[in-house]
């Protein structure tokens, strides 16, 4: 079986393109965005939270998935990037990017509940993450990607990982699954 995705969002192409012109390399592999595409389709109406835009290639992919109803909300610390993201998607009005330290405005939002969370940054996973679960839905969805080790980690960085996956296991309220897979994945749901 080859999991290679074969349905791509139609600005993958122009987004891959802008980010090695802007020597970004965190974007989301292909797989990762192909489930984030299934997860936001297993969402009508849905309300979703990206933490990490980054120049939009996840975003791209969860707005393949999402239907007309649903809503996604997108948080970059780095406006640069986020501006090529802007630029390429943010004629599609069911996306809102919001520019900005990601942990500041987790503190500070104060809104419904999200019916999947996606942290592709450290704010919402490995800083900030009893508030990432705090906004995700009952039933709803918490994904994490790049648990295997990434280009960039900072020396030590293994044992956060060890740490936070751990913490994750030891949850009540969520029920988890590590996906050695991709980048690296852990899926958790919110019980009822």
């Amino acid at each position: 079986m080859d999991d290679t995705p074969s349905r791509l969002p139609t600005s993958l192409t122009t987004l891959r393109a802008k980010a090695r012109d802007a020597g970004f390399i965190m974007s989301s592999e292909d797989r990762t965005g192909s489930l984030l595409a299934t997860l936001a389709a297993a969402r009508p109406e849905g309300r979703i939270l990206e933490l990490g835009t980054g120049v939009g290639e996840g975003t791209a992919w969860l707005l393949s998935g999402m239907d007309r109803s649903s809503c996604l909300t997108t948080v970059e610390l780095d406006p640069t990037v986020q501006a090529i993201a802007e630029e390429q998607l943010g004629a599609d009005p069911r996306v809102t990017f919001v520019s900005g330290d990601g942990g500041t405005w987790l503190e500070n939002f104060d809104g419904a509940p999200f019916d999947l969370v996606f942290a592709d940054t450290w704010p919402g996973k490995f800083t900030h993450l009893d508030r990432a679960l705090e906004l995700v839905a009952p039933g709803g969805t918490y994904l994490i990607d790049d648990l295997f080790p990434q280009p960039g980690w900072p020396e030590g960085h293994e044992a956060s990982v060890e740490r936070l996956l751990a913490e994750l296991d030891e949850r009540e309220d969520f029920r988890c699954v590590r996906l050695a897979w991709s980048s690296g994945l852990l899926m958790a749901v919110r019980t009822a």
